[in-house]
């Protein structure tokens, strides 16, 4: 089995593609079996997907965009047409990849997606070691469903939701066949070595926790039977604002200071899934970028950028100890929202990543919704997280 991830900077489209396609040609290993191929919105998303099925040749080719850039073994690109492939030869797997657009009903989308690609990995009825996700913010929860009825509950789902550079809904997601804005690409991987994945974040609980008491979707209007804007900003002291006439964002405000809901204990220390606040409106709602229920606890959740600096690094170091720490391939996902937040120490995140997988081929992505699996349970969508996936060698 083989691994190779490849960086362009050309940034154009037909430079970046034939600039990835001469790294990936001379590996000398032929035409990958997969290839996850990761953008900055600066490239043109329908020109990437027809340049890229013509240039790579791959069946199982998977896309999706990523705020402002990628980063991976060969450093950072973060100007907003960064590009990056994650390859895989492995004559003894198996990979599908397949795309839909998720319309009105998402889960019935997942389902069929997921089936599909059962279909082109020629394993029909068989469960994968792991599926890798790339879809349109905004009903994660109802794809990862859909998911798991055709996959089972155990299976590992990780990957990220696609990303613009300003949430203005310039994201894209492509398959094989077919370039989405608001779809779902998944492949299905069959690999011939083990996979272990860790999904983390880099943020603590303050003590300050409340019910939702009035919800509808990601729109929250009511924590502890209070406006749930005026919750968020007297639990952050203040840094995140209140709507004044009109609606606006908070995200920036909120990277900091996000929402998490306890999904279960490991070793007796609760894990909170992160919910990112995105809108205050006037009425006292805010919008998340995650989905909550009414009776949901919600814990205020506080971060740092040494934090979020630090914490990608421990993943990875997790991650390849969890897989015996001989590994030869690893995808990273850094939320966005992170990215954002810690943008002029990227290269501290990267170095931090480098130093933990060592020598091998890596990619990461920068996504607007993370899904992945905390340890001990199932996968679930979550904001500001980190996952990191690594594949063990051939000889452990």
């Amino acid at each position: 089995m083989r691994f190779f991830s490849a960086q362009s900077t050309a940034g154009t489209v037909s430079g970046g593609v034939a600039e990835i396609a001469a790294q990936i040609e001379s590996c000398g290993f032929g035409t990958p079996d997969f290839v996850a191929l990761h953008f900055g919105v600066g490239l043109d998303a329908a020109e990437l997907h027809d340049a890229a099925r013509s240039s790579l040749g791959v069946t199982a080719l998977h896309g999706g965009s990523s705020c402002l850039g990628i980063m991976g073994a060969a450093g950072v690109d973060i100007g907003g047409a960064g590009l990056g492939a994650f390859a895989i030869w492995d004559a003894k797997g198996s990979f599908g990849t397949s795309s839909v657009d998720l319309g009105d009903n998402a889960e019935a989308a997942a389902q069929r997606a997921g089936l599909a690609a059962l279909e082109h990995a020629g394993r029909p009825g068989e469960i994968p070691e792991m599926v890798w996700i790339t879809v349109a913010p905004g009903c994660e929860e109802q794809v990862i469903a859909g998911l798991r009825s055709v996959v089972g509950a155990d299976t590992l789902i990780v990957g990220g939701s696609s990303a613009d550079n300003d949430v203005s809904g310039k994201w894209a997601q492509f398959g094989p066949d077919a370039l989405h804005s608001n779809g779902l690409v998944i492949t299905v991987l069959f690999p011939s070595v083990p996979v272990a994945s860790v999904y983390q974040s880099g943020y603590a609980p303050t003590g300050a926790s409340g019910v939702v008491t009035r919800v509808e979707g990601r729109r929250v209007f009511e924590i502890d039977n209070r406006p749930a804007s005026e919750v968020l900003h007297d639990w952050s002291g203040g840094a995140v604002s209140l709507a004044d006439e009109e609606p606006h964002s908070i995200l920036a405000e909120a990277t900091l200071w996000p929402l998490g809901r306890v999904t279960r204990q490991v070793a007796g220390v609760p894990f909170h899934l992160l919910a990112h606040p995105a809108v205050a409106h006037t009425d006292g709602a805010i919008d998340l970028f995650a989905s909550v229920f009414e009776g949901d606890r919600l814990w205020q959740m506080q971060g740092s950028a040494d934090s979020l600096v630090a914490r990608a690094g421990r993943v990875a170091a997790q991650s390849r100890q969890n897989a015996g720490n001989q590994i030869s391939g690893a995808l990273v996902v850094y939320c966005g929202g992170c990215m954002l937040a810690v943008r002029d120490r990227m290269e501290e995140v990267s170095a931090g990543i480098k130093a933990e997988l060592g020598d091998i081929p890596w990619l990461g992505v920068f996504t607007f919704g993370e899904q992945g699996a905390p340890a001990g349970d199932v996968a679930k969508h979550g904001n500001l997280m980190i996952s990191c996936t690594v594949f063990s060698a051939d000889d452990v």
